[in-house]
Parts: C-alpha cells; sequence; structure tokens
C-alpha cells in the first residue's frame, strides 16, 4: 500500500509539473512579453509534427531523444561508452557534442537518417563561448565594451563558423551572475550586474539564433548554469550557494528570463547546489520559475554528469534515483551521465516516472530539432566549411571586439602628460612579459576551435609598427617560475629602450574558467618581482594585464603610470592593442565587475545594500570603528563597477528629471501591459560634454536607488546605459526614458511591483559618482 500511494504521489506531482503553463499574476515584470508564446516555436504545423512522430516511437526510443553523449574531445569525466554507433541505429541517443567537422558530424547522422527506424536526427552541440574559429575576446571582455550590438554581431559570427561544420547548438551563453573574483568561471560572464548582464543574455541569443532558427546558419543558443553558480561559497567552483527567493529573484534570474523572453531554444541547469537542493534536481527553479512563470516550452540539458553528481550531492544513493528526482524535477536531456539509458525504461514500467512525464520531454526535444530545421536538412555541406572561417570581415570584427573591451585603469603624466597614447614616432620600445608573445594564451580559456596560428601577439603586431629593430624583447619570466637570467634580461632590455610595455597575467586556459578558483589574485610565480624589477629602471611603463578576472595588483596601481585591462583578447588582441596604445583607437571599455583591491574584499559588488552602519564620508575617526569596515584594507574597490578611463576627457551637467512624483498605483497598472515597448514613465536628461582634444566614446549610466521600501535595496542598481560618441568640445544631450519596471522591487511578498519611496537618481560614469535627482514615488 505504501509503495502504491507513493507512485500515485509520484503520478499526481509529475502531471502537475507537465500542465500548460498558467498566467503569470505575481511578477508582471518577468512575465514574457508575448503571453508566454515562445517564438522559436510558433513554426505553423511543428506541434501536429511532433505529436504525429511521438505517436510512432517506442518508450526506448522517447528515452533515447532524452540521452546525450560526448562522442568527441571530453571536459570531464565519461561514461567510458564506445558503442555511440549501435546505440543511434537503434535510436537509443538524442544529441551528441564534442565533434567539430562536418564530416564527423555527417558520419554519424548518416547513421541516424539511414539506419535507425524512425530517421530522427541528432543534434550536435559544443561550447562556442567566445566564438568558434574566429575566436574573440572572453566574454568578461566582450562585456566590457558595454556594447549589446557588437556582442551579438560576434555571435552571429560563431553561428556562421559553428553551423558550417554542422554543430547546431551551443551551451552558451553563460549569464550567470559573477560578484567574486575567485571564481575562474567569471572570465566566461558578462560581470556582476543584472540589467547589463540581461542586455548581453539578449544579444548573444539574437546572434546565435538569427532571425529563424531554421536558417542553416543559425544555431541553438542554451543559457547557463541555471540557476545561481555564480555565487558559489568561497569563489569555489561547483561549491553550495545560499541564495533568498528575493535576492533569486532580484539578482540572478533576470538574465536568464531575459535570454528566454529574447526566444533561446534551449537552457542549462547548474552544477551547484541551490538553498540545499542541486539545481540539476531542483523542481522550484526548474518547473516553478522555468515552465510555469516563464512559459519555456524549450530543452532543459544537465550539465556535464551533473545528474550522476545527485549521489555526491547528497540526495541519491543511486543512479535510478538520481535519474528520477532530475526528471520530474523538470531535465529533459542526461548530458553524460547515462543516467536516463541506464534507468529511464525502468522507471517509467514500474510507475516510479510516469510515460506521460517522459513524452512531455520528448516533445521538447523534438520541439527544437523540429525549429532548427534538421528534419529537413540534416547534413552539413562540407564544401563549404572552410570557406566559413576566419572571413575577412569576421577577423576584422574581432579586432574592433577586443578595442572595444579593453578598460584603460590608469594613465598617469610622465614628462609633463599623460604616458598613453605612445607618440607616433617612439623610439626604442622594450616589450617584456611572458604574455606579450604567446599566441596560444591570448585566446584564453574556452577557445573553440581558435588556433594559436591564427592570433597575431603584440610582439608581432608591435614590430610591424615600429619596425622589429626598434623593439627589445624579453620574456623576463614564465607566467608561474621563470629563472634570474630571465629576469636580468629582461633588465637590460627595459633599461636599453625608451618605454616599456610590460605584459603579465594568468595563463588563459589553466587559471582561469571551469575549475580553475584562486585563492590569491595577484600576480602568479615571479611577475611581480618582474614588475619591481622593471619599474626600479626608472624607464615610463605601460602594464598590459591579461586575465579573466580583476587581479589585487595595489604596488602596479601605486608605482606603474599606465596601466589597461587587457582581458584575453582573441586572435586580433595584438593588433588591437597596437592600435590602442598609439592612439589610433581610443579606449572605451568599462568595467563590468568591481575591481578589488585585495582578495579579502571578495565577493566584491557595486550592487550591495547599506548596513544599519555604514562606511560613510564624514563619519569622525573616533566613531569610525563601529561602522560596517575592515580594520586592515579600506572598503571601497580599487575601480568601481562602470570605471574606465580615456584619451580625452567629459563634463557632465544640467540633470533634469521630466517629474519628481510617481504613483505606485499607476506604475502598477503600467505594469501589467505585456508588450515588449512599455511607455516611457519617466524621462532623465543629462549634457555631456568632451572636454578634451580627442575624440571618445563615453558610456553614460543611469542609477537608482529606492528607501523606504518593504525590502532592503542596493545602494544604486544600474537601470539605462548608452553609448555616444563625441568630438572634441562637442555636447549631447543624454536622454533615459525609464519604464515602470525600473521603478518595481521584489517586495516582502515576491511580487515584482512598485511601492512608495524615496528615490534617487544618478546619470554617470561610473557606479561610484554623477549628477543626482531625488523624486518620489507615492501611494
Amino acid at each position: 500500500m505504501t509503495s502504491l500511494l507513493y507512485r500515485l504521489a509520484i503520478v499526481v506531482v509529475a502531471l502537475m509539473f507537465c500542465q500548460p503553463a498558467p498566467a503569470q499574476t505575481t511578477s508582471p515584470a518577468l512575465v514574457s512579453r508575448e503571453a508566454n508564446a515562445h517564438k522559436v516555436f510558433s513554426a505553423a504545423g511543428s506541434e501536429r509534427k511532433v505529436e504525429a512522430l511521438l505517436q510512432k516511437m517506442t518508450l526506448e526510443e522517447k528515452v533515447g531523444q532524452l540521452v546525450q553523449y560526448s562522442a568527441g574531445q571530453p571536459t570531464g569525466p565519461g561514461t567510458g561508452r564506445t558503442d555511440y554507433d549501435d546505440m543511434i541505429r537503434k535510436g537509443e541517443i538524442g544529441a551528441l557534442f564534442n565533434i567539430t567537422t562536418a564530416k564527423q558530424v555527417n558520419a554519424y547522422q548518416r547513421i541516424a537518417m539511414e539506419s535507425s527506424r524512425l530517421r530522427i536526427p541528432l543534434l550536435f552541440g559544443l561550447d562556442v563561448i567566445h566564438g568558434f574559429r574566429t575566436e574573440f575576446p572572453i566574454p568578461l571582455g566582450l562585456a566590457s565594451s558595454w556594447d549589446p550590438e557588437i556582442v551579438e554581431q560576434a555571435a552571429r559570427v560563431a553561428a556562421r563558423e559553428a553551423s558550417a561544420s554542422g554543430v547546431r547548438w551551443t551551451f552558451s551563453p553563460m549569464v550567470d551572475i559573477a560578484r567574486d573574483a575567485r571564481w575562474g568561471r567569471m572570465t566566461e560572464s558578462s560581470g556582476e550586474d543584472p540589467y547589463l548582464g540581461a542586455a548581453m543574455a539578449r544579444a548573444y541569443v539574437r546572434g546565435y539564433q538569427g532571425t529563424r532558427l531554421d536558417a542553416p546558419d543559425s544555431i541553438a543558443a542554451c543559457p547557463k548554469h541555471f540557476v545561481g553558480y555564480g555565487a558559489a561559497e568561497g569563489g569555489r567552483d561547483y561549491n553550495s550557494t545560499e541564495i533568498s527567493e528575493h535576492t533569486l529573484r532580484q539578482f540572478y534570474l533576470p538574465p536568464f528570463h531575459a535570454a528566454i523572453d529574447e526566444g533561446a531554444a534551449t537552457i542549462m541547469s547548474a552544477f551547484n547546489s541551490l538553498n540545499g537542493v542541486p539545481a540539476s534536481a531542483n523542481p522550484f527553479t526548474l518547473t516553478q520559475i522555468l515552465r510555469k512563470e516563464w512559459g519555456f516550452q524549450g530543452i532543459v540539458d544537465s550539465d556535464y554528469t551533473s545528474l550522476a553528481e545527485l549521489v555526491p550531492h547528497g540526495i541519491a544513493n543511486d543512479g535510478a534515483t538520481a535519474a528520477r528526482k532530475a526528471f520530474l524535477a523538470g531535465v529533459d536531456m542526461d548530458m553524460v551521465s547515462s543516467l536516463y539509458h541506464d534507468h529511464m525504461v525502468q522507471l517509467v514500467r514500474s510507475g516510479d516516472v510516469p510515460e506521460s512525464a517522459v513524452d512531455e520531454g520528448v516533445r521538447r526535444v523534438l520541439r527544437v530539432k523540429f525549429a532548427l530545421g534538421l528534419f529537413e536538412h540534416p547534413f552539413a555541406d562540407e564544401s563549404k566549411e572552410a570557406g566559413a572561417m576566419l572571413h575577412p570581415d569576421s577577423v576584422l570584427l574581432a579586432r574592433t571586439a577586443a578595442e572595444q573591451s579593453f578598460v584603460l585603469l590608469k594613465n598617469a603624466s610622465v614628462a609633463g602628460g599623460p604616458l598613453l597614447p605612445l607618440s607616433a614616432d617612439a623610439k626604442t620600445i622594450a616589450l617584456i612579459g611572458p604574455l606579450a608573445d604567446d599566441p596560444a594564451n591570448i585566446l584564453g580559456s574556452w577557445g573553440g576551435l581558435g588556433r594559436p596560428e591564427d592570433a597575431i601577439t603584440l610582439r608581432a603586431a608591435l614590430a610591424e609598427k615600429i619596425g622589429a629593430q626598434n623593439l627589445r624583447y624579453a620574456k623576463g619570466a614564465e607566467i608561474i617560475g621563470g629563472s634570474d637570467d630571465q629576469l636580468a634580461e629582461a633588465v637590460t632590455a627595459a633599461g636599453r629602450s625608451d618605454a616599456v610595455i610590460l605584459v603579465l597575467g594568468e595563463n588563459g586556459p589553466e587559471m582561469t574558467g571551469e575549475a580553475a578558483s584562486r585563492a590569491f589574485l595577484g600576480l602568479p610565480g615571479r611577475q611581480e618581482e618582474l614588475l619591481e624589477r622593471i619599474v626600479a629602471t626608472g624607464k615610463p611603463v605601460i602594464l598590459l594585464v591579461f586575465s579573466g578576472r580583476p587581479l589585487t595588483l595595489p604596488w602596479a596601481f601605486q608605482h606603474v603610470p599606465a596601466v589597461i585591462a587587457a582581458w584575453f583578447p582573441g586572435i586580433q588582441g595584438g593588433p588591437a592593442l597596437v592600435r590602442t596604445l598609439f592612439g589610433e583607437v581610443n579606449p572605451r571599455g568599462r568595467l563590468v565587475v568591481s575591481w578589488p583591491r585585495s582578495v579579502g574584499q571578495e565577493p566584491l559588488y557595486y550592487d550591495a545594500l547599506s548596513t544599519g552602519r555604514p562606511e560613510v564620508g564624514g563619519v569622525e575617526p573616533t566613531e569610525k570603528k563601529y561602522v560596517s569596515r575592515y580594520i586592515d584594507e579600506q572598503s571601497s574597490p580599487q575601480f568601481p563597477f562602470g570605471f574606465g578611463l580615456s584619451y580625452t576627457s567629459f563634463r557632465y551637467e544640467n540633470l533634469h528629471v521630466d517629474k519628481t512624483q510617481l504613483s505606485a498605483r499607476s506604475l502598477n497598472e503600467e505594469l501589467k501591459v505585456r508588450e515588449r515597448q512599455q511607455s516611457a514613465v519617466l524621462t532623465a536628461t543629462a549634457d555631456v560634454t568632451n572636454t578634451g582634444s580627442r575624440a571618445g566614446v563615453e558610456t553614460v549610466q543611469c542609477y537608482l536607488r529606492f528607501q523606504g521600501t518593504s525590502v532592503a535595496q542596493p545602494v544604486r542598481a544600474l537601470s539605462g546605459f548608452q553609448r555616444i560618441a563625441l568630438a572634441p568640445g562637442e555636447t549631447k544631450k543624454v536622454t533615459f526614458q525609464l519604464g515602470p519596471e525600473a521603478f518595481a522591487i521584489w517586495n516582502d511578498q515576491q511580487l515584482f511591483a512598485a511601492e512608495p519611496a524615496k528615490v534617487t537618481l544618478w546619470i554617470a560614469p561610473d557606479s561610484s559618482q554623477g549628477l543626482q535627482a531625488t523624486l518620489e514615488i507615492t501611494k
């Protein structure tokens, strides 16, 4: 009897999860603006095709559609299986990944289309993170452009190249909010802010999926990792996360919802546990939020072996239990664990999993395959593969993207003027550092099919610019390690030169990305020693930092006159840096993460809550002890979110808001409108003037703060940004039209709504300053 009741309960829960998504009334700002109609799957007749095919499938063939394996170079622990050909013939595999050529793809696809009973095409995926063959800056660098358009263009190039090789599914974008630089996967993120993260998420989806997902050069996007992965305790990858529902909804979910609302066809569940429940077996996030509130109809794919990892997580003692819990929570496809293949048929036959629930999972997989046009065009055109790679326009875009990603952090005066840009007739330059001539590291982690021979290093580009006879190159040290002779050679090269460009940082593939968390964020190896010895020569030094995260460099920021965060800039990193260093391009990148002074400040982010005892300016020294602070470090970051210098300067003035009062009741009425474009409820303007002698691009940012609300709100929250180009002496009026969602919060009832509040608005160059106005939200 107990077993029967248990099985009945399982059936009830599963059927509840399979019900059509109801209209969402509690969170209007996060409801799909198209009434939960997922635009990717709206093709006429596709649902009829799905149902017709489903009726022909055996239970084993249904389960096969939910099974995914890595058939190429693995990126983690595998299953040990080698019988993919036979499994495909039996209809026991729905998707493969880590296959990177059209010939390999077609070989597997031919088995599915010619030898399996139902001729259901395979779906081929790959981690196409910041380019396929044409490698762009790492995502943290791309986001530092604050330019969704260039991110979309980069994703479109990646889609064209990947699809030419038969890859029609990318496990990207990573839209996790990243607040802790110790976490290695910060390199794959768009930073710490949900508003900017949402804008970048939409851009990636548009770029990958194009205007039609069934176009031959479009690929399905897969935002990841759902959800909370970036909040790993201690910044240690795969670690547990504890995130309140309020914080989850306000900070961590918006980029995911933006990606889904933009039409992402798939989504990936995360490795981490969330409030004690592993994210790959979490019905609250995977079913309640994703399916019911957002109306998502596509595939939920597990991360690599994350279903098998439910056992060490401690919520399952065997593979069958892990499979059942993950599937009923909402994971459609099992990546690599093989638990669905091994256990799902028996789970259905025993009554532990309803076959109707399996049917729903299969519908989602078939839906994506039909949307991609795989049934009509399952094979890649091998004759076009080579010609799609490294197109000149794509390479030029990679250079432009790199130029826009660089963040000028410091540019002090040397001999009467800023050290940068360098003069076009610069004399002898010493180029020093382990990353100055490293074509593999310039690609960073998750380099796709990018090859070192595709990349142009800074040494090669600089030699072309100033002539090899004027360049003194010395490695100086290894990224980790190095010899006294290397150090001495570098010091000699610096002493014989007029200026020094020092290129230091991390090993991109090994020290950033997945499984690359760091407890210390300084320069590794002997690089700090190299830095200090080069500065001691007295020559003007420009420091270029190659990294996948901010590094703690207090000595450098005190003693080095010019510093640029170059991230890992991709195949055109060398030419892009040369054009920037010599002023052919004016730096325009802005930080998307707060730059720490020391690792003890982490996690560090600008949109924090105030404490009851905030550390604020004007506190008397005798009163300063009993405030929220460190006794051995400043509380503020080295550089704030949104910060970045230029070779020119800008002035902000004449802030104006067109209303000083808004009505919470009226705002909430506006929030009920579901259209993509909502009317503005407040307009804020300011004049921005280029006060320097060079043309430049300024990223103007709009921030809000709410006080007096039912739940404490951040001291600032980004609510808009614009990039404007200004000639020397030119003034432009920048206008922010804020909709009702800008004035709503997740309140103490977990409802997204406007409340009576005092509102502070800033128009600013970064999150620490700016012009300020106040207004009020009344009842």
